[in-house]
């Protein structure tokens, strides 16, 4: 992973195709966070999938923005848990008094 992640998108692995979707990412990330934060900001507090489907962008586009966000301090996990569609239960989120004041 990049040493300014969360900065910047990150990426895992050597074959490179992860480096080039976080490059191909990067322009657009800093306003997929925003959805992702406004999301979180009308919904109160839901899961990622939740605040996926509430903001209609691709899963693939956004949810790894929460997890930026939350390296950033600006979402944290509110210590619920509820079922997505496939079943397993995912962690619930909400904005952070940090991330209320970045929107």
């Amino acid at each position: 992973m990049s040493d300014r992640y969360p900065d910047v998108p990150g990426a895992k692995g050597p074959d490179g195709t992860s480096q080039d979707a976080a490059e191909a990412i990067a322009p657009c990330a800093s306003h997929l966070r925003c959805v992702a934060m406004r999301s979180l900001d009308r919904l109160g507090e839901a899961t990622v999938l939740e605040a996926v489907a509430f903001a209609q962008v691709a899963r693939e586009s956004l949810q790894p923005r929460f997890s930026e966000l939350r390296a950033m301090g600006l979402v944290e996990p509110t210590g619920a848990r509820r079922r997505n569609p496939s079943g397993k239960r995912a962690a619930v989120l909400r904005l952070t008094d940090k991330g209320r004041a970045a929107l």
